[in-house]
């Protein structure tokens, strides 16, 4: 699809990849209206955007939040084409030993899971009416196999995952294209209690995700995330195995 003359919404837009992604595309003539629940983060994320560039402040996992920013998007940018759910929530935690897995499992989900199901079926009937429209779920290769130290977000990228298969062959006879970003760990804020000497760039996934629009492959699976996705696919228990650096057995 085209990845000039969109107008796209952001989830998570005030840092992150979010805040690359609307970089990028802000740079190649693109509309961008980024969303976050810090409106200060927004306004300097906003002051590094090119053009025609926009923010609402929403927190996507309180309903009338949502319920809001459906309206106003309706309202002041009935032209929305491209929505990006990538607004994320972790912990790291030992699911063995914490006593607020529950909690922990709870928030994750509400921002990982339920907030993108509601905005984007908020949204849908909006994308319904623009050519050449697609929804962006960014999941993460903990998708594929657990992450330890994860364990809750896991599963909620899991769940998101299975959602947007669903949702893609839901859309497939409509101008809705579903397009899954699956980058492994990346170097931001969110991540930076996890040691690792492999994490990529936020602007890297960005870059991944522009080329993946543009030759319409619709499961982006970034640097590790692929390999990882090969072992997956002939050995799910070695491949979780390897991803928490664990010995093969």
């Amino acid at each position: 699809m085209k990845t000039t003359n969109n107008s796209m919404l952001i989830t998570g837009g005030g840092s992150g990849i979010g805040l690359e992604i609307a970089k990028l595309f802000s740079r190649k003539g693109n509309k961008v209206i980024i969303t976050a629940r810090n409106e200060e983060k927004l306004k300097a994320a906003l002051a590094q955007l090119d053009g025609d560039a926009h923010y609402i402040v929403a927190d996507v996992t309180r309903e009338e939040d949502v319920a809001a920013l459906v309206q106003q998007i309706t309202n002041d940018f009935p032209d929305l084409n491209v929505l990006v759910n990538n607004a994320g929530h972790a912990r790291i935690h030992d699911i063995a030993q914490s006593e607020d897995a529950l909690q922990i499992a709870r928030d994750e989900m509400e921002t990982n899971y339920f907030g993108v199901v509601n905005l984007t079926t908020g949204l849908l009937p909006v994308l319904k009416k623009n050519k050449d429209a697609a929804v962006v779920n960014v999941t993460s290769i903990v998708a594929f196999a657990p992450g330890l130290s994860l364990p809750t977000y896991s599963a909620s990228k899991a769940a998101l995952h299975s959602y947007t298969q669903s949702l893609r062959l839901s859309l497939d006879k409509s101008a809705i294209k579903v397009f899954e970003v699956m980058p492994p760990l990346v170097d931001t804020e969110f991540a930076k209690d996890i040691k690792s000497d492999n994490k990529i760039s936020p602007a890297e996934v960005a870059m991944e995700l522009m080329l993946g629009m543009a030759t319409d492959n619709y499961e982006v699976r970034i640097a590790s995330t692929e390999q990882l996705y090969r072992n997956f696919l002939g050995r799910p228990d070695k491949a979780m195995l390897a991803l928490n650096g664990l010995p093969l057995q």
